[in-house]
Protein backbone atom coordinates (compact mmCIF):
# COMPACT_ATOMS: atom_id res chain seq x y z
CA UNK A 1 0.00 0.00 0.00
CA UNK A 2 1.39 3.41 -0.97
CA UNK A 3 1.49 6.08 1.72
CA UNK A 4 0.96 9.81 1.42
CA UNK A 5 2.52 11.54 4.44
CA UNK A 6 1.06 14.95 5.29
CA UNK A 7 2.41 17.20 8.01
CA UNK A 8 -0.34 19.69 8.81
CA UNK A 9 0.50 20.21 12.49
CA UNK A 10 0.86 23.98 12.04
CA UNK A 11 -2.71 24.14 10.75
CA UNK A 12 -4.08 22.52 13.94
CA UNK A 13 -6.56 20.38 11.98
CA UNK A 14 -8.95 18.11 13.84
CA UNK A 15 -10.02 14.59 12.81
CA UNK A 16 -12.95 15.73 10.64
CA UNK A 17 -10.84 18.30 8.81
CA UNK A 18 -8.09 15.74 8.16
CA UNK A 19 -10.67 13.21 6.96
CA UNK A 20 -12.07 15.73 4.48
CA UNK A 21 -8.59 16.53 3.19
CA UNK A 22 -7.65 12.84 3.02
CA UNK A 23 -10.84 12.04 1.05
CA UNK A 24 -10.02 14.76 -1.48
CA UNK A 25 -6.39 13.62 -1.82
CA UNK A 26 -7.40 9.97 -2.21
CA UNK A 27 -10.05 10.78 -4.83
CA UNK A 28 -7.47 12.80 -6.75
CA UNK A 29 -4.76 10.14 -6.57
CA UNK A 30 -7.11 7.26 -7.43
CA UNK A 31 -9.16 9.10 -10.06
CA UNK A 32 -8.03 6.73 -12.84
CA UNK A 33 -9.54 3.85 -10.86
CA UNK A 34 -12.89 5.57 -10.36
CA UNK A 35 -12.03 7.42 -7.14
CA UNK A 36 -11.48 6.22 -3.61
CA UNK A 37 -13.44 4.37 -0.95
CA UNK A 38 -12.43 4.68 2.71
CA UNK A 39 -11.78 1.24 4.19
CA UNK A 40 -10.37 1.97 7.63
CA UNK A 41 -8.88 4.65 9.84
CA UNK A 42 -6.90 5.26 13.01
CA UNK A 43 -7.50 8.27 15.30
CA UNK A 44 -4.57 8.37 17.71
CA UNK A 45 -5.97 11.36 19.63
CA UNK A 46 -8.99 9.35 20.78
CA UNK A 47 -7.57 5.84 20.43
CA UNK A 48 -10.29 4.95 17.91
CA UNK A 49 -10.06 2.62 14.96
CA UNK A 50 -12.47 1.67 12.27
CA UNK A 51 -13.66 -0.95 11.80
CA UNK A 52 -14.01 -1.18 15.57
CA UNK A 53 -12.19 -4.08 17.19
CA UNK A 54 -9.99 -5.15 14.28
CA UNK A 55 -6.84 -4.77 16.39
CA UNK A 56 -8.07 -7.18 19.08
CA UNK A 57 -6.63 -10.10 17.11
CA UNK A 58 -3.40 -8.21 16.40
CA UNK A 59 -2.04 -8.00 19.93
CA UNK A 60 1.78 -7.79 19.67
CA UNK A 61 1.67 -7.85 15.86
CA UNK A 62 3.82 -5.41 13.87
CA UNK A 63 0.87 -4.36 11.66
CA UNK A 64 -2.16 -2.73 13.32
CA UNK A 65 -5.52 -4.38 12.69
CA UNK A 66 -7.02 -1.42 10.83
CA UNK A 67 -4.08 -1.44 8.40
CA UNK A 68 -4.22 -5.22 7.91
CA UNK A 69 -7.99 -4.97 7.34
CA UNK A 70 -7.46 -2.45 4.52
CA UNK A 71 -4.55 -4.37 3.00
CA UNK A 72 -6.65 -7.53 2.76
CA UNK A 73 -9.54 -5.68 1.10
CA UNK A 74 -7.76 -4.01 -1.79
CA UNK A 75 -6.25 -1.08 0.09
CA UNK A 76 -3.98 0.88 -2.23
CA UNK A 77 -3.43 4.21 -0.46
CA UNK A 78 -2.80 5.26 3.12
CA UNK A 79 -3.02 8.97 3.99
CA UNK A 80 -1.02 9.59 7.15
CA UNK A 81 -1.26 12.89 9.04
CA UNK A 82 1.33 13.89 11.63
CA UNK A 83 3.30 10.65 11.78
CA UNK A 84 0.33 8.52 12.72
CA UNK A 85 -1.93 11.01 14.47
CA UNK A 86 -4.71 10.34 11.93
CA UNK A 87 -4.38 7.61 9.29
CA UNK A 88 -6.91 6.79 6.57
CA UNK A 89 -6.76 3.76 4.23
CA UNK A 90 -8.44 3.71 0.83
CA UNK A 91 -9.06 1.35 -2.06
CA UNK A 92 -9.93 2.29 -5.63
CA UNK A 93 -13.63 2.09 -6.43
CA UNK A 94 -12.97 0.23 -9.71
CA UNK A 95 -10.80 -2.71 -8.75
Amino acid sequence: MKTLHLNADELDLNFDQCLKLANQAADHLLVKQGGAMLLSFWDNDRGLESPHGVSECHFQCPIPGWQDYASNRGGALMVNFGLGRFVFCYRPIDV
